[in-house]
């Protein structure tokens, strides 16, 4: 009978440590919906658009964090092609001691559609000269540009860049528009 109290106690404590291992996920608890673990800045690119909307929780390198207040960063994965942007939102700022430094964020994951009508909006901007304009003159934030891809060096590049790159996609996929994804920082923490 001990042996077999033994037994069951010992597959207890065994399935409680291999669910404790393997979960799938935790729950949020502003939003109820499940999150993964800490994740990778690669690992949230790469299920971006199944994750949009959601709260994750990933760590990358701050590689950049803007000029004007810092209210924004950029995290690396991998390497630099792997790059996400964090904006702080209610948080206000991040501190500047981020860049250089591992980071991890949780937040909610945010799609950025860009299509005609937000090209032809940007277009209407620079012409009444009221386009708010981030980074270092009319060529904008490199990192932000290195984000989503961008090879542009004026507003105009980059925005014909931009159509040639949503006309791929729509003869490839049907889709008519360019995704990037940002989070909108919860809380944050330098590893």
């Amino acid at each position: 009978m001990r042996m077999k109290s033994f037994f069951m106690a010992s597959m207890a404590v065994l399935a409680l440590t291999f669910a404790a291992c393997t979960g799938s996920g935790k729950q949020s608890e502003a939003t109820g919906q499940e999150t993964s673990a800490v994740q990778t800045v690669d690992d949230l690119l790469a299920n971006a658009d199944s994750l949009a909307g959601r709260q994750v929780t990933f760590q990358g390198v701050c590689t950049h964090t803007c000029k004007h207040g810092a209210t924004k960063m950029f995290m690396m994965g991998s390497d630099d092609t792997k790059t996400i942007r964090v904006e702080a939102g209610a948080l206000g700022a991040f501190d500047t001691k981020c860049v250089n430094s591992m980071v991890e964020v949780t937040g909610t994951l945010k799609e950025q559609r860009i299509d005609e009508a937000y090209l032809q909006n940007w277009e209407a901007q620079l012409k009444a000269q009221s386009g708010k304009t981030h980074g270092d003159g009319e060529a904008g934030c490199d990192s932000e540009k290195k984000a989503r891809g961008e090879t542009g060096n004026t507003p105009g590049e980059r925005i014909a860049d931009f159509r040639a790159k949503i006309a791929q996609r729509k003869a490839e996929t049907g889709k008519d528009y360019l995704s990037f994804y940002f989070v909108e920082a919860r809380s944050y923490a330098i590893r």
